[in-house]
């Protein structure tokens, strides 16, 4: 049974889609079938997997309005090791088309069901919001990694973000719960970011990823070559974290348990955010 998981940050710039495509190479590279599923109007999980987006015939949104199945819509992608759901800008069309029909949370799960015998892993890269989309992606997933920098503003984006998957778990999605968050961008020379990280350690535990992936020239110019970074310099610091990042992965999957997704949060409010 394929796990499935969502890569999630309400706020935006945080590195959910550098996330997303490289885990999904780290994974491919450690044997693993993995799906990476393109939930974002703006396509750029698509076009960071060497995926045109605007030479797709079918994508994420004809399988969300069930015009395509899962089967008929992925990319086989063997350059980055792994297959695509890709999307463009007509998904951003999907959240007006969607809202007058039956099961309008639920068609992603249903679709990706239908596939699940074809991987090990499934990762979604959801959009900055919470959204139709976003819902699609928490009622299908098992769990959601958070990538967050290790700055003062981000700890009130994952507050909200923590409140959000919550309800989610309470009302639509039982089994959903936060499997990790990932400390990205990191650099160890400024002094509140080892500040942010620690508090992190001490209110989440083993919620916090050990492995950090670190600020690195290679990933951010990795995308415009239209390759994860893994794929286009995997020498480099950070596409060997996020392999090491992928093996982790491997192991905390083999330890899930369903528990209830407020159990590991202290508090509705991580440390060091506002009063």
């Amino acid at each position: 049974m394929a796990r499935i998981f969502c890569v999630a940050n309400q706020k935006g710039g945080v590195g959910k889609t550098t996330t997303t495509v490289n885990l999904a190479a780290g994974l491919a590279r450690i044997g693993q079938r993995v799906l990476a599923v393109d939930l974002d109007p703006q396509g750029n999980a698509t076009m960071g997997s060497g995926c045109d987006k605007r030479a797709l015939q079918t994508t994420v949104y004809d399988v969300l309005l069930e015009t395509a199945t899962v089967a008929e819509a992925r990319q086989r992608l063997p350059a980055v090791g792994y297959d695509l759901l890709g999307a463009n800008r007509e998904l951003a069309g999907a959240e007006v088309e969607l809202v007058d029909l039956e099961r309008r949370h639920l068609r992603l799960k249903q679709a990706l069901a239908t596939v699940d015998a074809d991987y090990d892993v499934v990762l979604i890269d959801c959009p900055p919001s919470l959204s139709l989309l976003t819902l699609n992606g928490l009622c299908s997933a098992h769990g959601v990694v958070v990538p967050m920098q290790c700055e003062y503003f981000a700890l009130e984006g994952l507050s909200d973000l923590v409140n959000t998957i919550k309800q989610v778990h309470a009302n639509l999605n039982p089994s959903l719960q936060i499997i990790g968050l990932l400390r990205v961008m990191f650099d160890p020379r400024i002094t509140l970011q080892q500040q942010v990280s620690e508090q992190l350690k001490a209110h989440f535990g083993d919620k916090v990823f050990d492995t950090v992936i670190p600020r690195n020239v290679r990933l951010a110019e990795a995308p415009s070559y239209g390759l994860p970074g893994v794929v286009f310099d995997p020498a480099s610091k950070g596409a060997q974290a996020f392999v090491e990042f992928a093996g982790e992965m491997v192991r905390r999957l083999a330890d899930l348990r369903t528990a209830p997704v407020g159990t590991p949060v202290a508090s509705d409010r991580p440390p060091g955010g506002p009063a």
